[in-house]
């Protein structure tokens, strides 16, 4: 058995808290652009969700 194929994989992309002192303006743009879109995608599952549980309370409520 390899240790390689044991060990989590390091995490890549935007993390939140990481030192923003080392990146360049160029990097600090991108992260942004990551984040908005991460923003997005957050926000469309939550609205799902929501409408889910309306849905399921306009069944139970009658």
């Amino acid at each position: 058995m390899d240790w390689d194929d044991v060990r989590p994989k390091p995490a890549t992309g935007t993390m939140v808290g990481e030192n923003l002192a080392t990146l360049s303006v160029a990097e600090l743009e991108a992260r942004i652009k990551d984040l908005e879109k991460e923003i997005e995608r957050v926000r469309a599952e939550l609205d799902a969700k929501r409408r889910h549980e309306d849905a399921a309370s306009a069944v139970f409520k009658r």
